[in-house]
């Protein structure tokens, strides 16, 4: 099966409206926590958190269930974007790259469609020296759009302008209807094919042609030549 590397999604974004609201949370922005994949400023403003607190963190500890901030209830647009979306949301934050600021490459492990969880961002200001690169495809989002990124390839940002850069990045669940929206209403998307999914992970895969073939019995010989079939398929340029 191919992998979704991005995708531009048929979202509609009151950009204008939810401008005037971030216009509102000057004093609510914090650094953000991972402070060795940046340089410069990256700063957060959460509308969903782990607990529902106003910090910077995307994922839970302890087991938190993801709540809305009390930001939110002052930001009714972005409230009715999120409910827009028909799917379980996990973080909402506003990411804000302020000018002459770096995001180093990094990936962001196991955050991915295929895998259930899926990151959309929604460009809210922008400007065109930003860079922002996936896979070392450069990605041109606009605001008022709505992209999905594999955040589980490397990516890297830089932005070379003179204003800062904000997206909306909403975290998902994948069910039923973001899988039609990816299905019907991409505007432009962009695949790793089987080939190049399986030659990514060749090391993986041969790991686990070698613990296949230290195993019991026929099924095990038989998932073991199914994946060598395939990788060899892979090297060869066969989909």
């Amino acid at each position: 099966m191919s992998i979704i590397k991005y995708a531009m999604l048929n979202v509609p974004v009151a950009v204008k409206s939810i401008q005037k609201e971030i216009e509102t949370l000057q004093s609510f922005w914090q650094p953000h926590l991972n402070r060795h994949d940046y340089e410069g400023g990256w700063d957060v403003v959460s509308f969903r958190s782990p607990g529902g607190g106003l910090n910077t963190l995307a994922e839970p500890v302890n087991n938190e269930a993801y709540m809305d901030t009390p930001l939110l209830d002052h930001c009714p647009a972005v409230r009715s974007l999120l409910k827009s979306l028909q799917c379980e949301k996990l973080s909402a934050r506003l990411l804000n790259l302020q000018a002459g600021a770096i995001i180093k490459e990094h990936n962001d492990k196991e955050l991915y469609f295929e895998k259930g969880e899926a990151r959309l961002h929604f460009p809210l200001i922008t400007n065109p020296f930003v860079e922002f690169f996936l896979d070392n495809d450069r990605l041109q989002m606009q605001e008022g759009s709505c992209w999905y990124i594999n955040a589980n390839l490397p990516h890297r940002l830089a932005n070379k302008g003179s204003s800062n850069r904000i997206h909306l990045v909403v975290d998902c669940k994948v069910n039923d209807w973001l899988a039609e929206l990816f299905s019907k209403d991409c505007i432009q998307k962009s695949e790793l094919s089987n080939s190049e999914v399986f030659l990514r992970d060749k090391n993986a895969i041969l790991q686990t042609i070698g613990n296949l073939r230290s195993m019991p019995g026929g099924t095990a010989a038989e998932l073991a030549d199914e994946l060598e079939r395939q990788l060899k398929a892979a090297e060869n340029g066969i989909d």
